[in-house]
């Protein structure tokens, strides 16, 4: 298992489920662009409630950064092509909402810049 982050656009709408356990969690696929520009989907799934509710409250094209778990996966498609993907356990999520906010938390955008 690797740690990552990834970042391309959601294919569709998140939908939450519920364990057996009762527990509630997210599932949502993100179509991200791999080096050589090829499309690589990856599987995503959200257990913590913060992740959960920000893929929630996307809609289908919306851009969108996740950090977690990778683990890399083959699928073959109609034609028989082997095709990468990826499945990932996010536990952050980051959009284009958060970004604003936080430049919003620390000063606005476009007052100073952060230094490191």
């Amino acid at each position: 298992m690797l740690e990552g982050l990834v970042a391309g656009t959601l294919v569709g709408l998140a939908e939450t489920r519920q364990g057996k356990n009762g527990s509630t969690f997210a599932l949502a696929k993100v179509k991200a662009t791999a080096g050589d520009g090829e499309s690589l989907i990856v599987n995503v799934i959200a257990f913590a409630a913060e992740a959960s509710a920000a893929l929630m409250a996307l809609d289908d094209g919306d851009a969108v950064a996740l950090a977690g778990a990778l683990t890399p996966k083959v699928w073959t498609d109609k034609q028989g092509n082997t095709r990468p993907a990826l499945d990932m356990v996010a536990t952050q999520v980051l959009t284009a909402y958060h970004a604003a906010r936080k430049q919003q938390v620390l000063g606005g955008a476009g007052d100073t810049p952060l230094s490191p």
